[in-house]
Formats: C-alpha cells, sequence, structure tokens
C-alpha cells in the first residue's frame, strides 16, 4: 500500500474539503503529464491509482514487430507474450512501467503539475459551492485590506467587499466578524470571485426575512425598500392576514426584532411603512409622522404635490431632504413638498414679495425693497397700481414708474403663457 499518497489524499479530503475522488484524478492527470514530459508526448501512457491499496499503476503501449529498432517502442513476440498471451506481430501491448522507473520521472515536475490541478479542484468547488448563493447573507472575518476594499475570510473561500459596498459610516479592523450580502460569484481565471455588500437594499430584505417569521413564511410582504446605508431605510409592508399587524409584526414585541436589526447596520434608523395601492394613502403613511394638510397626484407627470403647515416642513423634508428622497425612491412618485401658503406670516409674505419683485432686472433689490415697504406687495400690488402711485414714490418718476409697470406685465404675461403652453 501506498501509504504516502494514502496520507496527501487524506488530507486533501479532510482538511481541504476536496472530494477524494477528485483528489485522485488530478493525481493521475499530474503524474500522467510527467511521464509523458520524460518519456516523449507522442508514447500512450496510461496511469491509473488503485482506490483501495494507492498502488501506482502505470502502462506504455508498445507494438510487436518481428526485429526490434526502437527498443523504447517495440517488443519481440515472445516478450510481449508475457503481458498478452496471444500477442501477434502488429499488436499493441500495455507492458507495465516499474514504479521505481515512474518514481524517477521528473519528480519535481509531477509535484508541480498535481499541486496545480489539487488547487483548479479546489476552486471548482469553492464556485460550486457558492454559485447559488447570490442574494444569501454570509459571515466571515475581515482579514485585510486590498485598497478600500475588504477581503474577508469565510472559511473555505474568500470574498471582496469593493469600497463602493462598504457602509460609510462603518469602519472594521482585520479580524471583526461582519455579515454581508452575496451580490454575485463569478468564475474567474484566478478563480471564484464572491462580491459582497452591506450597502445593498436586499441585505435590509434579507435581515428582516431572517428575524421576522411572519415574512419569511409569506403572510408579511416586503412591497419595497429605499436605502441610505449607514444613515436611513424605509421599508414598505402588507399584511395577507387581516388578523396580522404588518408593522407591529416588523417591530416586534418591544421593538426586539427592529432592533436586532438596527444593531445588525451599526445604527441605521429604519422607517417601516404600511404599504396601500393608494398613491396619496402610501405618501402620507410614506412621510408619518409628518402631519400632512393636502396631498394631490399628478398622474400625467408622476407626481405628487404635497403641502403641509409650516411646523411640519422640517419634519416631511427630513433632514438634508431625506426623508422626501426616500419616500420617492420607495413610492416611484417625484415627491414634492410645499409650505401651506395660508400659513405664512406677515413678515414670510413681506419677504417673498420682495424677492419675486427683486427678481426682475429693471426693479433690482434695493427697489423692490422701496416697493413693498411701500405697501406694493409683489408684482401683483404693481400690477394694480396707477402709475401716478409708482411715480409719488421718493426717487422715481414717471418714466422709470413706466419701465417698473411694462416689465411687470411682461413677466406676468409670460408666466400665463407658459401656463397655457
Amino acid at each position: 500500500m501506498n501509504n504516502e499518497l494514502q496520507s496527501v489524499v487524506e488530507y486533501m479530503e479532510k482538511e481541504r474539503g476536496i472530494e477524494r475522488e477528485v483528489v485522485v484524478q488530478a493525481i493521475e492527470s499530474a503524474l500522467l503529464t510527467a511521464a509523458k514530459k520524460s518519456m516523449g508526448q507522442h508514447r500512450d501512457l496510461n496511469v491509473t491509482i488503485n482506490r483501495r491499496t494507492f498502488d501506482i499503476d502505470a502502462t506504455v503501449q508498445t507494438i510487436v514487430v518481428e526485429r526490434i529498432t526502437s527498443p523504447a517502442e517495440q517488443l519481440t513476440v515472445s516478450a510481449a507474450r508475457r503481458y498478452k498471451p496471444d500477442a501477434q506481430v502488429g499488436d499493441f501491448v500495455d507492458v507495465p512501467l516499474p514504479p521505481q522507473k515512474l518514481g524517477r520521472i521528473a519528480a519535481q515536475v509531477a509535484k508541480q503539475a498535481i499541486m496545480q490541478k489539487i488547487r483548479q479542484a479546489e476552486k471548482e468547488r469553492v464556485f460550486d459551492e457558492y454559485k447559488d448563493r447570490a442574494g444569501d447573507i454570509v459571515s466571515g472575518s475581515v482579514r485585510r485590506f486590498d485598497r478600500n476594499d475588504v477581503v474577508v475570510d469565510l472559511g473555505r473561500a474568500e470574498a471582496i467587499m469593493p469600497s463602493r459596498e462598504r457602509v460609510p459610516t462603518e469602519e472594521y479592523q482585520p479580524g471583526d466578524r461582519i455579515r454581508a450580502f452575496v451580490v454575485k460569484v463569478d468564475n474567474e481565471s484566478y478563480g471564484p470571485e464572491i462580491i459582497l455588500s452591506r450597502t445593498h437594499p436586499e441585505f435590509v430584505r434579507r435581515l428582516f426575512e431572517l428575524e421576522v417569521s411572519e415574512i419569511a413564511d409569506g403572510t408579511v410582504e416586503i412591497k419595497g425598500i429605499a436605502r441610505e446605508a449607514g444613515f436611513r431605510s424605509k421599508i414598505a409592508v402588507l399584511s395577507h392576514d387581516e388578523k396580522v399587524d404588518p408593522v407591529g409584526a416588523c417591530v416586534g414585541m418591544k421593538g426586539i426584532r427592529v432592533k436586532n436589526i438596527v444593531r445588525e447596520l451599526s445604527g441605521e434608523k429604519i422607517d417601516i411603512v404600511r404599504w396601500h395601492p393608494d398613491i396619496k394613502t402610501f405618501v402620507t403613511n410614506s412621510l408619518a409622522p409628518a402631519r400632512l394638510a393636502q396631498v394631490e397626484v399628478d398622474e400625467d407627470l408622476h407626481t405628487v404635490t404635497v403641502t403641509v403647515d409650516k411646523d411640519q416642513l422640517s419634519l416631511a423634508i427630513g433632514k438634508k431632504g431625506q426623508n422626501a428622497r426616500l419616500t420617492n425612491k420607495l413610492t416611484g412618485w417625484k415627491i414634492d413638498i410645499q409650505k401651506d401658503e395660508e400659513t405664512i406670516t406677515f413678515e414670510e409674505k413681506v419677504a417673498q414679495a420682495i424677492e419675486e419683485l427683486a427678481a426682475i432686472e429693471v426693479i433690482g433689490r434695493e427697489r423692490a425693497e422701496q416697493l413693498v415697504y411701500s405697501g406694493f406687495l409683489g408684482p401683483e400690488g404693481i400690477l394694480a397700481a396707477d402709475i401716478e402711485d409708482l411715480a409719488a414714490l421718493e426717487g422715481l418718476d414717471t418714466a422709470t414708474a413706466t419701465a417698473i409697470k411694462e416689465a411687470v406685465e411682461q413677466q406676468f404675461e409670460s408666466q400665463l403663457g407658459d401656463g397655457d403652453a
């Protein structure tokens, strides 16, 4: 029994996870390659390994001739009949190679070829193991950094989390345990490439599927996810059982379920929204807790215009517009949030009127302030005034007053024309 060979096979099987038959075939192929390099590529060689004893059986095909002219490739009839009793001139006979001779055949070449075959087999095993895992969550430890990419040790394989898939608020150290979403698995020439992400919206979906049993069994469905990784996510949920509250199921008793997910996402805030087929209701739910005064839908422009009271504006828009952006992504509609004009204070109206008049080139800011503080509140006030009333202001004459009024009229007509178009 070839104990050394058996030890190599068992090590690769137990420690590296490669099937025994794959290892044996790799060694057979490598030995055959090495033997051909030594004895000539044109020689018909065969190498097999006994699966029970691990003994190596190697043969070379030799032709039977009457007179030998090439001893390495020919046999006489009498010599051939030691291996094939009925051998005749012109027959081919498989002649065993002595194990010692095979052992002398480029030992180093054989060793390199064997390792190459085994490495290839290991790469194929890793690819077969992970090729169907795109969309799953895997766990691993941070091994090293390749520029800004994170190399993650998954145990039997290494994966890459590119910088674009890293959460900007998270920092990692070698040895840190992390969970990530498998974006894709490619079989490259240098081996399988496993791409991970912690920013992908589907990472949030898979976390909820793992944490919330009602989602896992289909009672509650996630209808949409909008995410700004590291800061905030919104998910829209729907219950297929009227007895089950979809939001409550996701939050869990005392918020334990959503807290576990927030902890996994390093404190990222999560808004759980009740999905609704009516876009007005859906937008209202998504912008909560902001109270909306009015919601108007423009089907042609695929836009939802939301009007809110002054004290609700910042809440509806969110920090740096985040709430509005996420609602836009979640619903698939453009969200236009406006302040209710009826709640605007007198000071705000004055400031708005100044801005509108100052935008007209003929007027400018200084004159706009003079007009507004004299009682002409915005373009409408100018249009309603007589030329004499304008000219009576300090620093204005009839020609200037006429130019101002004509400029306002021209702008008004232009806006009216745009509206008709």
